[in-house]
């Protein structure tokens, strides 16, 4: 099953796409990494220069707010974003070169839910971030 667009889903909730809304949002269904407001600001500046900073900034808050998009901030004082429709995965940040690496364990999944339950709980939802430094090879 293929996710539906940002442009599908923001027509779904009632969401106005403006040339440069749709330009955005193709921009975000695009990108593989976890790009900030700046960085998604070229890429659609690159496709359409008549794109200014602010628009960037409202269309994602509006994305944001409308539960199309998750913020993500993680310690480097830039707030990244991702699909919020995206398949379930956790992060592991690279503290020097700011590198954001997706990965999905099953032994991490089965312990949470595992501590949940100890605890007296359902899990209903995580998100884990792991920070490191890459080693030194031996």
């Amino acid at each position: 099953m293929t996710i539906p667009s940002l442009i599908e889903r923001s027509a779904a909730k009632g969401l106005r796409i403006t040339g440069q809304r749709k330009v955005i949002a193709e921009v975000l269904d695009a990108a593989s990494d976890h790009p900030d407001v700046e960085e998604l600001y070229a890429r659609a500046s690159a496709v359409d220069p008549k794109i200014s900073l602010a628009t960037v900034y409202r269309t994602v808050k509006l994305f944001e707010e409308s539960g199309l998009l998750e913020k993500l901030e993680f310690g480097d004082g830039r707030a990244r974003y991702e699909d919020a429709e995206r398949a379930h995965h956790d992060h592991l940040i690279d503290m020097k070169t700011g590198e954001v690496i997706e990965f999905v364990d099953p032994e991490i999944e089965a312990l949470q839910e595992k501590i949940a339950a100890r605890l007296g709980y359902e899990l209903k939802g995580h998100r884990l971030e792991l920070y490191g430094v890459r080693r030194k090879p031996r």
